[in-house]
Parts: C-alpha cells; sequence; structure tokens
C-alpha cells in the first residue's frame, strides 16, 4: 500500500516539477518571481481542450497550446518585465499577479469557469510490477518531465543561448560588457519558462482528464514551494522540490485524510525553511554583517 502511494506521489509530482522548473528560470535567471506561470498552465490545458473538443488532431491542438503559451510568455515580458525591470523588485512581481488575473478572466469570458472533461488522448492501460499499478498516462507525463528537465539542463551547459542564459543569471552587467546581447536573451528565457509551462500544463490535463479556468493556481503555489524546496535558482534542485512535494500531497491524502493535504505540504515547506533555509540543493548566503 505504501509503495503505491509512493508511486502515485511520484507520478502526480512530475507535473510539480515543471512548474517549478518554470520559476526556477524565472527566478534564477531574472530574478524575478513570475506570479503568471500558474496562468499560463492554465491557458495551455484550456486551449488543447478547446482545440481537441473542435476536432483538431492532439498533435495540433498541443502544438497550439504551446504556441498560445509561448505568446503569453512574450506578452508578460512586454507588459510586466520590461516596463518595470529597473523599477524595485516588487513592481514586476505585482504586473504579473495582474497578468495572472487578466489571464484567468479571460479564459472564463471564453470558454466558462466550469471544470470540463478532457478527452482521453492515450490509451488506457497500466503498467503493473507486483502489487503495484502505474496508469500509462502518469508514467507517461513523469518520463516527459524528466525527459524535458535533461534536454534544458544540457542545452543550458552546451549551446551558446545556454551559455549566455547562465551568464545573465550570474551577472546581468558582466555578462553585457562580455557581449551577450541581453535584451536578446532575455524574452527567450520568458519563452522557454513558458513552454516548459505549457507542456506543464498538457501533461497535467492528459494525466487527470480535466481542466478549468482556475486549475493554475493550487499548481502554481505548489510549484512555487517545489522551487523554494529544492533551492531557488537550481534546476535540479526544482525537480527533487517537485517530487517530494507529490509524494507529501499523496501520502498526506492517504494517511491523514484530504483536508490536511495542504497542512502536509506548506508544513514541509515551513520546517524546511527554519532548517535548511537556502533549499536542499541551495548554496547558503552569508549573512552581511551591519
Amino acid at each position: 500500500m505504501i509503495a503505491q502511494q509512493i508511486v502515485n506521489g511520484l507520478m502526480l509530482g512530475g507535473v510539480y516539477v515543471m512548474v517549478a522548473v518554470a520559476f526556477t528560470l524565472a527566478i534564477g535567471v531574472l530574478n524575478f518571481l513570475n506570479f503568471s506561470i500558474p496562468g499560463i498552465f492554465m491557458v495551455a490545458g484550456m486551449v488543447s481542450w478547446a482545440a481537441l473538443k473542435s476536432g483538431q488532431h492532439w498533435l495540433l491542438a498541443f502544438g497550439f497550446a504551446l504556441m498560445a503559451s509561448a505568446v503569453v510568455g512574450v506578452a508578460v515580458y512586454f507588459l510586466t518585465y520590461r516596463p518595470s525591470s529597473d523599477s524595485d523588485p516588487e513592481v514586476p512581481l505585482v504586473s504579473s499577479l495582474g497578468f495572472l488575473v487578466l489571464l484567468e478572466n479571460l479564459i472564463v469570458l471564453w470558454l466558462g469557469s466550469d471544470q470540463q472533461s478532457y478527452p482521453a488522448i492515450i490509451a488506457d492501460f497500466n503498467f503493473r510490477a507486483g502489487s503495484i499499478i502505474v496508469g500509462g498516462a502518469q508514467f507517461l507525463s513523469l518520463a516527459l518531465s524528466l525527459a524535458f528537465v535533461i534536454a534544458l539542463s544540457l542545452s543550458l551547459r552546451f549551446t551558446n543561448l545556454g551559455r549566455q542564459v547562465r551568464a545573465i543569471a550570474e551577472s546581468r552587467r558582466t555578462a553585457s560588457i562580455l557581449g551577450v546581447n541581453v535584451g536578446s536573451v532575455v524574452p527567450r528565457v520568458f519563452v522557454l519558462s513558458a513552454l516548459f509551462t505549457g507542456a506543464g500544463g498538457i501533461l497535467f490535463a492528459i494525466s487527470y482528464l480535466q481542466v478549468s479556468s482556475s486549475m493554475g493556481e493550487s499548481i502554481g503555489f505548489k510549484g512555487i514551494s517545489a522551487m523554494i524546496i529544492g533551492g531557488m535558482g537550481n534546476i535540479w534542485g526544482a525537480v527533487a522540490g517537485g517530487l517530494l512535494i507529490g509524494l507529501v500531497e499523496i501520502l498526506s491524502t492517504q494517511f491523514l485524510g484530504a483536508d490536511f493535504v495542504n497542512i502536509g505540504v506548506y508544513g514541509l515547506l515551513l520546517a524546511l525553511l527554519i532548517i535548511k533555509p537556502e533549499g536542499l540543493f541551495g548554496m547558503a548566503v552569508a549573512r552581511e554583517k551591519l
């Protein structure tokens, strides 16, 4: 029984991984907590659902959803981050929160606020290992999440764009002095973060077969928690945090009841902040002497 719940937690954690990595890209490279990410997650799920409902092939539906995610990512950059990038950090943060509210209301006006059943794209099959059962869609979701993160990690290390992104993450001013076109790279980071978020929204939809205009809210908060638990700015820390959040959520449901899920998740976050404030894989920052 416990082994089955652990597997279920890891499967759920795959979705949190995608959102946590999206937050990590934004805050690790740009020092910007992008609160519009839950909205992009929701947009991808709802757009793919609308496309499938209209009779589009699933490849086209997913393509439309990812394109919509990228467009929203660019819009977030030009409407919230770029105009206020030289202001106090709170300004773009609040702007992105306002953009989240705008996205949710636009989707409600277009597709309604009701929860919708998502078409089953993947054939209904399970993997069995003794008494442990793994749903095919959930397994695919976790496998793709990890594959995407591996691809991102390799591209950041071995491609020219990846090296530029890492340089900006270290020091934007130094990167600019060394010839990095910061104004060109930063929008690409927004697009990349949006694509990760959109892919997470699609994977959630095909795994749990439901979407709604509010589907991103809980996922977003848990994605932030996963990023903090893993260590802000650390991609593999975000992976560990996402999987851990999924485990805690499922085990809390099993042993404490559904009403205690959030207590378990955010209790873990609070305990870790007390014991290891920099996160599992974060680097401790020396306190400045007054």
